[in-house]
């Protein structure tokens, strides 16, 4: 048996519908939205009474997807600070590559996304930056200019 694919990364989000409009805004396509709530759902992910809205986003080329749920039932946990740093345990960031990333800062600005630190150059390879979007998920730019 081996590995087939990475299918998508899942991340929770408070506000569903900023969180589609931020990653609409990145050039992400909705492939689906769907509430969930069912005996399935709860054996799915080991928790009782799960109701959720989610939205299936996947990158232009179709191979990368993000899953966005909104849980509404059980009550949603918090994860300790509500801006964790990038140096925090657990999942880090979601990096994209994209062909004009001051474009992108400036159009993800308009969903509130915030700067982490700056635009810094790797040799004459790429242009790098962490940026902080919806429900404080980390997302890195890479512009290559190489």
């Amino acid at each position: 048996m081996t590995l087939q694919r990475m299918d998508n990364v899942g991340i929770v989000v408070e506000d569903l519908d900023a969180a589609v409009a931020f990653f609409t805004e990145l050039g992400m396509e909705v492939e689906g939205k769907a509430r969930i709530e069912s005996p399935f759902a709860d054996r799915a992910v080991g928790l009782d009474g799960v109701r959720s809205d989610m939205a299936m986003m996947r990158t232009p080329d179709g191979h990368g997807k993000l899953e966005l749920a909104q849980y509404h039932a059980p009550a949603v946990l918090g994860g300790g600070s509500p801006n964790p740093p990038p140096n925090t345990v657990g999942l880090h960031r979601v990096m994209f590559a994209v062909d004009d990333i001051d474009d992108t800062i400036a159009r993800l600005r308009t969903h509130g996304a915030e700067l982490l630190g700056e635009v810094a150059r790797y040799k004459d390879i790429y242009r790098l930056c962490y940026l902080r979007g919806p429900s404080g998920i980390i997302v890195a730019l890479a512009e290559q200019i190489g």
